[in-house]
């Protein structure tokens, strides 16, 4: 990791001249409470604020293009309510999305059809300019373990229809569930054709295990898919730094059809990763050059604009620089779900941020890799756990990846390698809570991968105590290969991998009573459109027995 004394990101004169201002403010008062400058961010960052007059309000019949550009989602289902999404934007390619600085109400219905017979549910929300007209609305009363239909209304203007579920009761006694892990999506890297596939899949819901956008420049062809029929503005050719450069990111994805069929399709929970900010970003601390003031602005927009674009719920809402994003879901009794976030609150990558031999760096005890409090918080949960499947979706390798066959091995800092203390802690708690069926659910590294968890990975015969699936890309890589240039390598250093493809897809998990069943989804292509889907291996591991095995 790059000092935070370097000279500031080049592009970070993007930032408005108040919000530097605040930026330098937090600077001073960071050091003094975190509190304090979190709020002097917020306030700088333009939030709605008690006690100031609202924006006027747009008649949403005034809006003349169709405003539902970049689809509809649904998020974080519950036994009796789920998170509904959209954001109105009739010109999503321009900083205001094509609407005045307004608050407009928009009509939402839910129903028990696709027809929409019998609705059960509706109401009005409120798009606030604030919030670049995006509204998130918390629908409750609604019926467990059951699918629904759901749309928008603006004006005379009728969004596409979603489909989402609820969770079971957590007393409830679940047969099975399936869901799908799926991570990385460089839009300048490839086609979203994954996700078009995923929306056809029968999963009830999806694990989005981060970066959903990155923050890299794309070019006018959009990159590797080499357009010919359209031209990409300039605005999206630099790195993302500012909010608004966030938030025309966030158009840019959610305009990919694909993506967008996925999301109205199936509920989604979503964390992130580093890309929706910076490139192995480390709590406070940047990959480069800012400062830590500017830098904390810069993941102030960046939090903003990844709430504004979710289908999260009001208690992710960021507080300036401060995000609360890791939470707990149940499905009956069946699985417990909790949703780590392994980059806000870690410490600095070790040794530079480079490949590494273990050493007194990477292993000070003191090290974390999610913070005290998140950590307290896991072991918490797995204490009073009911569930029969304890899965941890989360973004960086969780198992031992030797990446080379020296007889101490290189490994990566910024995965769990680079904290194997955290580990040691969190399989100590696993056990100590009794945890028999652990499964972590992993993106990050765009390839896919199946690992037993060890007990000791310094010993291959020791205790198996879970499983981590690694979901590969969706488009990060470019095209990937079958057997990637290291896979021999990688399958003789760790003799706990027990699956490795480098191409391009998602994971599908299929929990039950017996057994838990992994299919890992390809395509053999992303840089055209249209590639087919198939499944490249499956394994199982059996419940109160860790350990893959081939289906």
């Amino acid at each position: 990791m790059a000092s935070a004394a370097f000279p500031s990101h080049p592009d970070s004169s993007r930032h408005a001249p108040e919000l530097r201002a605040a930026a330098r403010h937090i600077g001073r008062r960071r050091l003094l409470g975190a509190a304090g400058a979190a709020m002097a961010l917020a306030f700088a960052a333009d939030l709605p604020r008690p006690g100031v007059a609202a924006a006027a309000e747009l008649d949403a019949a005034r809006i003349d293009a169709h405003p539902f550009t970049l689809g509809v989602a649904s998020g974080d289902p519950l036994p009796g309510s789920v998170l509904l999404w959209t954001r109105l934007a009739p010109a999503p390619y321009q900083p205001d999305g094509g609407l005045p600085a307004e608050r407009v109400d928009v009509g939402w219905e839910v129903a028990r059809d696709e027809a929409f017979a019998t609705v059960v549910r509706r109401g009005t929300a409120t798009a606030h300019p604030e919030f670049r007209h995006t509204v998130h609305v918390e629908v409750d009363g609604l019926e467990a373990d059951r699918v629904y239909y759901y749309r928008f209304r603006a004006g005379s203007w009728l969004s596409e229809t979603g489909r989402t579920r609820t969770a079971p009761t957590e007393a409830c006694r679940v047969a099975s569930l399936t869901l799908a892990a799926v991570a990385c999506q460089a839009y300048q890297d490839g086609y979203f054709t994954a996700y078009r596939h995923l929306a056809e899949d029968d999963v009830d819901v999806v694990f989005h295990l981060g970066d959903y956008v990155y923050e890299y420049a794309v070019d006018a062809a959009g990159g590797a898919r080499a357009y010919t029929d359209r031209r990409l503005p300039a605005l999206f050719d630099h790195e993302a730094v500012s909010l608004e450069d966030y938030r025309l990111r966030y158009a840019l994805y959610k305009t990919d059809p694909d993506l967008r069929a996925a999301h109205a399709a199936h509920p989604f929970v979503v964390t992130f990763d580093d890309h929706e900010t910076e490139n192995n970003y480390a709590g406070a601390v940047p990959e480069n050059t800012d400062s830590a003031p500017e830098f904390l602005l810069r993941r102030a927009a960046a939090y903003r604009a990844y709430w504004e674009h979710q289908p999260l719920r009001p208690p992710q809402l960021p507080v300036g620089p401060d995000m609360r994003l890791y939470r707990r879901l149940h499905w009956g009794r069946l699985a417990q779900f909790d949703v780590l976030d392994t980059r806000q609150y870690r410490s600095d990558q070790a040794y530079g941020d480079v490949p590494h031999v273990p050493g007194p760096q990477s292993e000070d005890p003191a090290r974390t890799m999610t913070g005290a409090a998140q950590e307290r918080w896991l072991l918490d949960g797995w204490r009073s756990s009911a569930a029969l499947w304890n899965v941890v979706p989360q973004q960086v390798c969780f198992s031992r990846r030797n990446m080379g066959l020296a007889p101490v091995a290189e490994v990566s800092m910024d995965a769990w390698d680079g904290y194997p203390a955290a580990r040691r802690r969190v399989l100590d708690g696993a056990k100590e809570a009794g945890v028999e069926n652990l499964m972590v659910l992993t993106g990050d590294v765009h390839v896919g991968f199946a690992f037993d968890i060890k007990e000791d990975f310094d010993d291959p015969y020791s205790r198996t105590v879970g499983t981590e699936i690694v979901a590969t890309s969706i488009s990060s890589g470019r095209d990937g290969s079958r057997r990637p240039g290291n896979w021999a390598t990688y399958m003789t250093a760790n003799p706990h991998l027990r699956f490795y493809d480098g191409r391009r897809g998602y994971a599908r998990v299929t929990l039950g009573q017996q057994l838990a069943r992994a299919d890992f989804r390809t395509v053999p292509y992303v840089t055209a459109p249209g590639a087919p889907v198939t499944t490249a291996c499956s394994f199982v591991t059996e419940v109160g027995e860790p350990g893959l095995k081939p289906a």
